[in-house]
């Protein structure tokens, strides 16, 4: 997935990482697992704090396998299915793109929950179930959050505050993409939530009230790297940015602080998904009922910087390491409205933001 992607990003030395040995005793050689998972920092702290407590608690030997976004990793896997191959055992797939594999058939394997008991801990919102039964179980999360400069402005209660333009005329700093999350907001705030991407006259009512907000927009940014040197150049003093990053921006002191205001903020995730081909399928139970041991998502909020997928007091994270990668309420995004109307949307939103 594109927005884990930048995660490669977040520590200018992870190209320096050293690859990580797995080494396990020989009895347990017989026993391994091929996982996919986004390259660079990400991979690498996988592989240097995961795998390696994995390996000591099973005796199972984890290869780590690079993919590519979600969308790519997609077709790929397509086509190693279609040869009789099997790239990874378990990937990581994002919601929507889970949803297409799951509307192409064939590509998952179903997953026994009965074997993976610590699943219980996560909202059932997190197992993803197809015709087939269930095909992902949630790995991690990352929120994109309300910013703002604390040193100009008081903190927003509501992401409706943002269109007021006596306080922030000229002075916003928002994704120009039409999936990025903005149109779930303002569900969120002014309509029903999700329910309103139903029909396009719900569509077209979200991206008109979107249009609103421009006056107050000095920014569309297109990378994240032009939210984070306008943040840091006070040229805008709020908007809509990733939580995790703007943390790193906040502890370097920087002029940024995330707010979770009372709509909450957009939560994406990636799960763990079984190739259909793969013969792992015990071993892929043991990796996931691993990962979803609160600790282990504890672990991976500490040492990759992403969200918890279970309740905080099930963690041992402090309020401080909660809030540093997560907070509350969540805005779900409409994953499977965006898939079946996305040119609709798209050229709804293109349209707003060229004046049309």
């Amino acid at each position: 997935m594109t927005r884990m992607n930048r995660r490669s990003l977040l520590k200018t030395g992870a190209a320096t990482f050293a690859a990580t040995s797995l080494g396990a005793p020989l009895i347990a050689q017989d026993r391994s697992l091929k996982i996919g998972s986004y390259g660079g920092y990400f991979e690498n702290s996988f592989k240097e704090h995961v795998y390696p407590a994995f390996t000591e608690a099973t005796g199972i030997v984890v290869e780590s396998v690079t993919q590519p976004n979600s969308t790519d990793w997609l077709v790929t896997m397509q086509q190693a299915t279609a040869a009789g191959s099997v790239p990874a055992d378990l990937s990581l797939y994002a919601r929507d793109t889970l949803i297409k594999a799951s509307r192409i058939g064939g590509l998952l394997q179903s997953l026994d929950l009965s074997a993976m008991p610590a699943t219980s801990n996560l909202d059932p919102y997190f197992v993803f179930e197809g015709n087939e039964g269930p095909l992902g179980v949630g790995a991690m999360s990352w929120f994109s959050a309300m910013v703002i400069n604390p040193g100009e402005v008081d903190a927003p209660t509501s992401w409706a505050d943002f269109w007021d333009s006596s306080i922030y005329e000229a002075s916003l700093g928002l994704s120009s993409n039409y999936n990025s999350q903005f149109l779930d907001i303002v569900a969120a705030t002014f309509f029903e939530g999700e329910a309103t991407f139903a029909t396009q006259d719900g569509i077209v009512a979200l991206v008109e009230k979107a249009a609103e907000i421009k006056p107050n927009v000095a920014l569309w940014w297109s990378a994240e790297s032009q939210m984070e040197q306008s943040m840091k150049n006070g040229d805008v003093i709020g908007g809509q940015y990733y939580l995790d990053v703007a943390n790193l921006m906040m502890a370097d002191g920087f002029p940024i602080q995330p707010i979770f205001p009372k709509e909450g903020n957009p939560q994406d995730y990636g799960s763990w998904c079984l190739s259909s081909l793969s013969e792992k399928s015990a071993e892929a139970a043991e990796f996931i009922n691993f990962s979803s041991d609160p600790a282990t998502q504890a672990l991976m909020s500490r040492m990759i910087g992403t969200a918890p997928l279970v309740d905080k007091s099930a963690t041992d994270l402090t309020d401080e390491e909660f809030a540093f990668v997560s907070g509350t309420p969540a805005i779900k995004p409409a994953y499977e409205a965006y898939l079946d109307n996305e040119t609709f949307i798209k050229e709804t939103w293109d349209k707003m933001l060229a004046g049309a």
